[in-house]
């Protein structure tokens, strides 16, 4: 009766062990395809209203590496049968930072002051993941993903630092 207890007990952690990694990594998965798809949206809108030509050079990039690493991330979390958030519940997250764009004076020095605060929190999170995640693949991908994170980042840093934003330090 003993080792029944103990084999019911052990089952039942492992249970609760596991269900605790998977929330970690709904977690991550949510947060990170969040992120991805406001710098998607705010990239679009950048092309649209900035004005200056690195403005939106950057805008481009933007809306390129993120829409590749958003598919990505997509096509692991699917193969995980981790749900991603839809685009409307992610468009809620990212509609504050867009409102804040949309009603700047400066829209280029908004925009650029925007990126790097949104970069700074987005390497936060992927490097939370490498660090303390539990999927081995969640921890590849933000492995691969933080040095273009990275990169953006330098180069939001730069942008808004041609555009007088206070961001830039």
């Amino acid at each position: 009766m003993k080792s029944k207890f103990y084999a019911a007990a052990l089952a039942l952690s492992v249970s609760l062990a596991s269900h605790g990694a998977f929330a970690a990594s709904d977690d991550f998965v949510e947060d990170a395809s969040a992120k991805g798809v406001a710098e998607v949206e705010a990239g679009k809108l950048a092309q649209e209203k900035g004005t200056a030509a690195d403005v939106k050079t950057f805008a481009d990039m933007m809306v390129k590496d993120h829409t590749a690493a958003n598919q990505k991330l997509k096509a692991l979390a699917d193969k995980k049968n981790i749900d991603v958030s839809d685009d409307a519940e992610l468009l809620d997250k990212a509609k504050a930072m867009i409102l804040e764009l949309r009603s700047a004076k400066s829209f280029d020095q908004a925009y650029a002051n925007n990126q790097v605060k949104a970069h700074e929190a987005t390497i936060e999170i992927f490097e939370d993941e490498i660090k303390s995640g539990e999927d081995a693949e969640l921890k590849a991908f933000a492995t691969e993903t933080l040095p273009k994170l990275k990169a953006h980042l330098e180069a939001a840093k730069k942008l808004a630092a041609a555009h007088g934003g206070a961001a830039a330090q």
